[in-house]
């Protein structure tokens, strides 16, 4: 375990050293390089915060309006039959909805619950494990003009359901 501790420390450092090492190379203006992806990454921030702020406000209602928790009390008996803790229902229902939204969500579950506690755990597990199904579907089935999609959103959710369960009995085995 200390080997990975180790490894993930000197990750970012060896990535940042290894890209001042190529650009010196290849004779690029580093520095400059640097500046200008700076300034488009600050432009890309300004551009989407008020999205973002549109759906943290949206999933506040959502959440607040009591159709999650509806949701989610109607399908508890299954929930707890597969020991899945209700904590991360909503981020299980939004997830393959919205990329932002279930940032949103997974963000709120860690600060409330912390970020080596099994419930941060299991959230973080299912946001590297999932997809934002219906998105990326909409997204690339219409750039190839697919009109029929019914097969794959149903191949995709139940791809996401899987990642879900998985992340939970990874997590619950772990822990």
């Amino acid at each position: 375990m200390n080997i990975i501790n180790y490894l993930s420390t000197i990750a970012v450092p060896m990535v940042i050293l290894l890209i001042i090492t190529y650009g010196v190379i290849e004779k690029n203006k580093v520095y400059d390089t640097f500046i200008e992806g700076a300034k488009e990454g600050m432009q890309v921030v300004v551009n989407i915060f008020p999205t973002l702020v549109g759906i943290f406000l949206a999933v506040g209602a959502l959440r607040s309006s009591g159709l999650i928790e509806l949701i989610i009390n109607i399908i508890k008996p299954i929930i707890e039959t597969l020991r899945i803790p209700a904590e991360i229902m909503p981020l299980a229902l939004l997830r393959p909805i919205s990329g932002s939204a279930s940032m949103a969500v997974a963000t709120d579950i860690i600060s409330k619950n912390g970020v080596d506690s099994l419930i941060g755990l299991i959230a973080s597990t299912i946001m590297g494990s999932t997809e934002t199904t219906l998105y990326t579907i909409a997204l690339y089935t219409s750039a190839v003009g697919i009109k029929k999609i019914r097969f794959v959103l149903i191949a995709a959710l139940i791809a996401d359901i899987t990642g879900m369960l998985i992340s939970v009995a990874i997590c619950r085995f772990l822990s």
